[in-house]
């Protein structure tokens, strides 16, 4: 159990990271009966990207911090704050594991490590589902409202996906930690 829930931590601990710098949070949809594509708009926590044709992939950096909307910066530091205590989940965890293997007679030292690295995980399970599905709610409220015009209007991109998947993980993996 200790092992299975060091590998869904391992794993929900990348794809953390991996959807904190992702760029495809929202990506463009395309509604109308238009069937060629010119380009592909990707918007991230950190920079926007316009790939032409499938071809030419241009990445830009948002300019200033401070003319970023306010979700998008909350949106930036919990998953910051995510992806630095899922890699202190996952040392505790790994902690917990070698102090298992070790000393079977001090079963008060090892759950010490265990449920540290149990609450840490759900903690940042939570961290990062915050955000993902803050941002899909929103994308989903503005496909469907007719004020929106249809240029603005966009899809729910990978990153989401990958922090779903790694928010549901890492609460597996504190589940097994805080259950055993």
């Amino acid at each position: 159990l200790q092992i299975t829930g060091l590998i869904f931590g391992g794993v929900g601990m990348v794809g953390t990271l991996a959807a904190t710098v992702m760029p495809q949070w929202r990506v463009s949809a395309y509604i109308d009966g238009n069937i060629v594509v010119f380009e592909t708009i990707w918007e991230g926590l950190w920079m926007d990207c316009v790939s032409q044709l499938g071809i030419r992939l241009q990445c830009k950096f948002y300019d200033s911090v401070l003319a970023l909307p306010q979700p998008l910066e909350t949106f930036r530091a919990l998953m910051c704050i995510a992806v630095l205590l899922s890699i202190i989940s996952f040392l505790l965890a790994i902690v917990g594991l070698k102090y298992t293997h070790r000393t079977k007679e001090d079963a008060q030292g090892i759950s010490i490590f265990i449920l540290a690295a149990g609450v840490a995980f759900l903690l940042t399970g939570v961290l990062a589902l915050i955000p993902v599905s803050w941002t899909g709610g929103s994308i989903i409220c503005d496909f469907y409202d007719p004020k929106v015009p249809v240029p603005l209007k966009r899809e729910l991109g990978a990153a989401l996906y990958v922090g779903w998947v790694s928010s549901a993980l890492l609460v597996a993996a504190g589940a097994m930690y805080c259950s055993f």
